[in-house]
């Protein structure tokens, strides 16, 4: 890279970080400036200029907050107390964020509850809550009776549109009455309520085990809603095409901080929609679009669509954009900017890649170090934890070398770190004594590396990674390179247990569509992974299980292994003597498990 092109480089991320440092400069713990305020701000600012398009009706900035007004005097008129917690168990719809807007002006929290859930799942994110009123509808109801055992505490659901007679438990909630909406609540009602205080509990996607509740502050969401207001440089003008789910961060805060804070319009779809897309993006003309990399992956996998150029998108932006997928889309689509951005719901690292970088999740650049305090250790994959030296703390990376992401905890906005709603899961995520002894860190749970110039990488989740024949395996490597072979719509990679070998061996699930070919798969594994990266058994699935937000699980691929009893898809395994997958008998089975090949 000659000069000219290092300085344009600089400039434009320079430019980036100091529009995003600049919206999030005044959040601090103990501001009495909340997230509805920010809300209200943006209401006297924009108030009669389109704030939401969902299923072809608009809405204006005054209209919602009239929806969240109607929401505030809901809450009233059923004792909701300052300090109490509604449950919102809604899909994406145009009262998602004014309800919990107009919870939050009467200084109330909200519990986002993911609509995928059912059973066990739903009753345990409901019980944890502690709500005892639960905001949904007719389509999201239904959820409702796979709950088998009881809740801990009496809960009333209150249906939006309801129809009909309505059972036990379950009551009406109209938003169209009185037709003069209620005057806003006074900000007295908040009073003595801080920025460090909970404003909403967004839940982890439960990729493994149940879902934990994310303590959510005003600050927090702030510094979401702002950071991307600012990130993006969206104005007025922009339209913000929105098809995440409005209960995790991403699309409910992020996407909606870029739009609802700059006087933007969010274009809300109820879900994601790959055949739908380019339709809805040149219709409603849309600027800016926020994704999560699956979707994206998703988009490139489609064939050709008529209006896949023909539209005005200038930016796109979200966070798991895979290398392999990034450049394809970008240039296939005509993108001009993609801003990757990492960050979790419940952690203190965040870091954009404002320069475009492809594959880079992030930058902190050498000369900017000392200004944020995320780094990476040195990790063994055994044990999962950090590796420390003989002083007994941990040791820093060498550039280009893989370790776990961490971010030092301060209580100040940008390294905060409020933790779950379970102490135990919050303290588990804390690494003490790290560089010095009294420290303390916040553990990601990301492994990563770092170049010469500061972009940030992803490498594996801790837990995904394996060691096979003395070397650790990445799966989201792995699954990178099954991705590119014709016809593999889905893959999702992960270790299993083989008795009587140390280690864990590869297994692939694959969803394999039109152009797959079996037979050279192996060929093509051979060129393109190491020996010890090659899956060894491979799982053939008609779809792979996600969570809410894309991510695949992979605990109950893992628990199954590769035993044909517990698995009705077709297994097979790679024959170290015949040289080619065989499908994988309950003989065979026994064979392998008994130690009778060379793996």
């Amino acid at each position: 890279m000659n000069v000219a092109a290092r300085a344009a480089r600089e400039f434009r991320f320079l430019r980036g970080l100091a529009r995003t440092l600049w919206a999030v400069r005044k959040i601090a713990p103990d501001s009495d400036v909340l997230i509805c305020d920010d809300f209200e701000t943006a209401i006297e600012r924009f108030g009669d200029h389109t704030a939401l398009i969902f299923e072809g009706e608009r809405y204006t900035y005054r209209q919602l907050d009239h929806i969240a007004n109607r929401f505030a005097a809901w809450a009233d008129a059923q004792g909701v107390q300052r300090g109490d917690t509604v449950a919102l168990l809604l899909p994406n719809r145009a009262e998602y964020i004014p309800a919990w807007a107009g919870l939050a002006k009467i200084g109330a929290a909200a519990a986002l509850i993911n609509t995928n859930l059912t059973g066990a799942a739903l009753a345990h994110c409901l019980s944890i809550s502690g709500a005892t009123h639960v905001i949904t509808d007719t389509e999201s109801l239904a959820a409702v009776d796979t709950i088998r055992a009881g809740l801990p505490r009496p809960v009333t659901y209150w249906v939006i549109d309801a129809e009909g007679e309505l059972s036990e438990g379950r009551r009406a909630l109209d938003l169209k009455e009185p037709k003069l909406p209620p005057p806003a609540p006074s900000k007295d009602r908040r009073a003595g309520i801080k920025a460090r205080d909970v404003a909403l509990y967004i839940y982890t996607s439960g990729t493994t085990g149940m879902p934990k509740a994310a303590r959510i502050t005003h600050m927090r969401a702030q510094l979401y809603m702002r950071a991307f207001a600012g990130a993006t440089a969206a104005t007025p003008e922009d339209r913000v095409y929105n098809p995440l789910p409005l209960y995790h961060s991403t699309g409910g805060l992020c996407g909606a901080g870029a739009a609802l804070l700059n006087g933007a319009t969010l274009v809300l779809r109820r879900k994601f929609s790959a055949t739908h897309f380019w339709d809805d993006v040149a219709e409603n003309d849309c600027t800016i679009f926020v994704y999560i990399g699956e979707l994206c992956r998703y988009l490139v996998n489609q064939p050709p669509h008529p209006k896949e150029r023909t539209h005005h998108l200038r930016l796109a932006f979200g966070n798991g954009l895979r290398p392999d997928v990034w450049e394809e889309f970008q240039q296939r689509f005509g993108v001009p900017e993609i801003l990757e951005f990492y960050g979790s719901t419940e952690g203190n690292v965040s870091m954009f890649n404002f320069d475009g970088q492809p594959g880079a999740i992030g930058r902190v650049p050498p000369y900017l170090r000392n200004n944020f305090q995320v780094r990476l250790v040195k990790f063994d994959i055994d044990s999962e934890t950090p590796i420390r030296g003989p002083d007994g703390l941990c040791m820093q990376c060498e550039t280009g070398e893989i370790g776990e992401a961490i971010g030092l905890i301060k209580d100040d906005a940008r390294h905060n770190y409020t933790g779950y709603a379970d102490k135990a899961a919050s303290e588990r995520k804390i690494l003490r004594d790290v560089f010095e002894i009294g420290d303390a860190w916040f553990r990601t749970g990301d492994l990563m590396r770092q170049d010469a110039a500061g972009y940030f990488y992803f490498v594996d989740r801790i837990g995904d990674t394996f060691r096979w024949k003395g070397e650790n395996v990445s799966t989201t490597e792995v699954a990178e390179a099954l991705g590119r072979y014709p016809g593999v719509d889905e893959v999702n990679v992960y270790g299993v247990k083989v008795d009587k070998l140390d280690g864990r061996a590869g297994m692939a699930a694959i969803t394999p569509g039109e152009g797959f070919v079996f037979d050279d798969l192996r060929e093509y594994l051979a060129h393109e992974l190491p020996p010890y990266a090659r899956p060894i058994f491979l799982r053939m699935q008609p779809a792979i299980e996600t969570t809410g937000t894309f991510k695949y699980r992979k605990v109950d691929l893992v628990r199954d292994g590769f035993d044909p009893a517990k698995i009705e898809q077709t297994l097979y395994f790679d024959h170290p003597r015949e040289g080619r997958y065989v499908e994988i008998t309950p003989a065979l089975y026994a064979e392998i498990q008994s130690g009778a090949f060379k793996l």
